[in-house]
């Protein structure tokens, strides 16, 4: 009986809540695991979970994957303000959180969300063919990752050059400092091993813009990091791929730098 309730919860709270005053569907709290007798996990059930906001009406619309920040430790799955009533699908995920689980199970969890969108975003007008994963900081870093690195999504039988572009906000491409201090690394030596999008740099990518604050302003290396990311993508061959400083900011620059992803959307979905 107690499966059988909670299977319910789930459901319900996975339905759309439409406004009467609002062009745009928000669906929230939807799973992305197939809930099994196999596989119940409070915590996985609670955070592994995404929200929908993507006009009414309207069909085949491109769409944001959207990963939130916190060092892999903290925050909650959002849908910017800035990206809303723009005409655009964007979902927001949840994802689980070191210390309860290893960091690294974060992008399976990115990974999970990216198929589930591919696999069901047409119910909610979202185009399959223009899918751009994004997110600031760790988000960022997820993005990065499970992009890059092809085995996450095939894994879930999606190849991740189906990805439309790629735009990681002040993401790590060296090992994230979450990871590096469970091997007992410290924030300031910097890692490149098979948790790092550095070690992922290929020349059929989707298209990539790496956005970071100011290089005086940043975490640690942040700019410096998605520099040499760029310079080694380019000497790998992949032509389209940009690199963007927020000068005058710091790490927190998503305000400014929204724009800079609206416009390498529309340059990447025009017929």
């Amino acid at each position: 009986m107690k499966k059988i309730l909670l299977y319910i919860l789930i459901i319900t709270t996975s339905i759309s809540v439409y406004s009467q005053d609002s062009n745009y569907i928000e669906a929230d709290n939807i799973p992305y695991y197939k809930i099994t007798d196999e596989n119940q996990n409070t915590y996985q059930n609670e955070q592994c979970i995404l929200d929908i906001y993507s006009p009414k009406g309207a069909k085949k619309v491109p769409v944001i994957i959207w990963f939130h920040g916190g060092g892999l430790t903290g925050g909650q799955k959002e849908i910017p303000q800035d990206l809303k009533e723009k005409g655009y699908c964007i979902v927001g995920v949840g994802y689980r959180l070191a210390p309860k689980v290893k960091a690294k199970v974060c992008i399976d969890d990115a990974a999970a969300a990216i198929a589930w969108v591919f696999n069901n975003i047409e119910k909610y007008n979202g185009d399959v063919n223009a899918i751009f994963v994004s997110g600031h900081s760790a988000g960022g870093y997820l993005a990065l990752m499970t992009v890059m690195n092809k085995e996450y999504l095939e894994k879930h039988k999606i190849d991740a050059n189906k990805v439309a572009g790629l735009v990681p906000f002040s993401g790590h491409t060296i090992t994230h400092f979450t990871i590096r201090k469970e091997q007992g690394i410290s924030g300031e030596q910097p890692i490149i091993d098979e948790w790092a999008p550095l070690f992922f740099v290929r020349n059929d990518a989707p298209p990539t813009l790496l956005i970071t604050g100011d290089r005086e302003l940043e975490m640690l290396g942040r700019y410096e990091e998605n520099a040499y990311f760029y310079r080694m993508m380019k000497v790998s061959g992949q032509e389209n791929i940009t690199q963007f400083e927020m000068q005058g900011y710091g790490h927190n620059m998503t305000a400014p730098a929204y724009p800079l992803l609206l416009n390498f959307i529309k340059s990447n979905t025009m017929k």
